[in-house]
């Protein structure tokens, strides 16, 4: 009997563990990208699992500090002027998502899914013998404040109620765990369970390559539109058509304008992320640090050490604002002395996160089209998430549900 074919539309982190995860199930799959195989945004991530971030994006807590936090030029928020008369409808959407009750249900599903994420990477690596890429590292989430010790207590205790455990350090204890840290730094909590790949684009490079070795084939080429019919769907290029049994849609904050081909029209947004990477040999971390009050994540990658923050509401067409980058550059210095090194080198970049309101992926099939899926749409956690949405998407593929997670709250027309 033939083999179905597939293919993954997006040769991202996502796309990549899609790919594989279908290649698992006896499909023949294709994978189609404009770039090369993990250059998009899983190329500069923090390298980091977040799975303690289980809280939407959108909480009246974020409400009520976007404004100070938009108004600091040193804050992790930027709207540029321009680009707000673009963005208006999604805000109303994402300030809807504050009501409680969408907190409480967004709160519940992404806990499901971050819950879910290690022990999918660690399938999902064993099974290409690539269990090393996975680093059991640890997690420190800082403040500088002493006055703000009795909030990292409360946070701590809250996410204890979502099985998310951590210890409060300070003093010498954190001086052991962290010991280049800056002495500013007051207390912080250890997430001893929290885990880091080695470096996401030499993980992305390992997937991809595994994916060939079972038969994998990678098409460069930009999708422009989605062509459903009876017996498949088509992937229309600049060049060509490509007719499939099935695709998925995994093309991250470029999702938005496929779905439109195919009838289906979702707030996605793409919010920019900036991202420093420091050749600095002389400088230590231990352990993926983030700051509680500057927002922005430090992690030592094998090969590197990443810096990444900002959230940026400026759609996919803006370039960079060379700002941004400096903004970064002045929170990790306050926290590495060692990074104030003139001579150190340091590469910039940015990429796009694709965002929805309600800070909730799409991992469902077209309600009128069953041979199109969608995985997309992880905000900040797309390698935290990405093993588990690959197993999610390909189980609806193949009308198998092999756990337990309610996959309703991830619909495409829930909007």
């Amino acid at each position: 009997m033939r083999a179905k074919t597939v293919a993954i539309v997006g040769a991202g982190v996502v796309g990549l563990c899609t790919a594989l995860e279908a290649q698992r199930k006896g499909y023949k799959v294709t994978l189609v990208d404009k770039g090369a195989p993990g250059l998009g945004a899983s190329f500069g991530n923090a390298g980091y699992l977040a799975t303690e971030l289980i809280d939407p994006l959108s909480t009246p807590k974020t409400l009520r500090s976007a404004l100070p936090m938009w108004a600091n030029p040193y804050g992790p928020l930027s709207l540029p002027l321009a680009y707000i008369p673009r963005i208006i409808p999604w805000l109303m959407r994402f300030i809807r998502a504050a009501r409680p009750a969408a907190v409480e249900s967004g709160r519940s599903a992404l806990q499901q899914l971050n819950q879910a994420a290690v022990p999918a990477w660690k399938r999902c690596l064993a099974d290409i013998q690539a269990g090393e890429q996975l680093v059991h590292s640890g997690y420190l989430l800082v403040w500088e404040s002493p006055e703000k010790l009795e909030e990292a207590r409360q946070h701590a205790a809250y996410l204890s109620q979502w099985g998310v455990r951590s210890e409060l350090v300070d003093g010498e204890r954190l001086a052991q765990l962290e010991p280049e840290l800056a002495e500013n730094i007051s207390h912080a909590l250890f997430f001893p369970e929290a885990c880091r790949v080695r470096d996401p684009y030499q993980l992305c490079g390992i997937l991809f390559s595994a994916f060939q070795a079972r038969g994998g084939t990678f098409v460069q080429q930009a999708v422009d539109a989605l062509l459903p019919d009876t017996k498949g769907i088509t992937l229309q290029t600049s060049t060509a058509r490509l007719a499939f049994d099935y695709a998925v849609v995994c093309a991250g904050a470029w999702s938005k304008s496929l779905l439109e081909s195919v009838g289906l029209h979702i707030p996605l947004e793409a919010e920019r992320g900036y991202q420093l990477t420091f050749n600095a040999p002389h400088v230590t971390l231990n352990h993926p640090i983030g700051s509680a009050e500057r927002r922005f994540v430090m992690t030592p990658l094998d090969s590197s050490l990443r810096v990444v923050g900002i959230t940026e509401l400026g759609g996919l067409k803006l370039k960079p604002f060379k700002r941004r980058f400096a903004a970064l550059y002045h929170h990790c210095r306050k926290l590495l002395g060692g990074l104030n090194d003139p001579f150190v080198q340091v590469s910039e970049w940015m990429g796009h996160r694709p965002t929805l309101p309600d800070s909730l992926p799409v991992i469902d099939r077209h309600p009128r089209h069953p041979q199109l899926l969608f995985a997309f749409g992880n905000q900040h956690l797309g390698l935290t998430q990405a093993a588990v949405s690959a197993e999610l998407v390909v189980s609806r593929l193949t009308g198998k549900n092999p756990t337990a997670i309610d996959a309703a709250p991830f619909s495409v027309d829930r909007f």
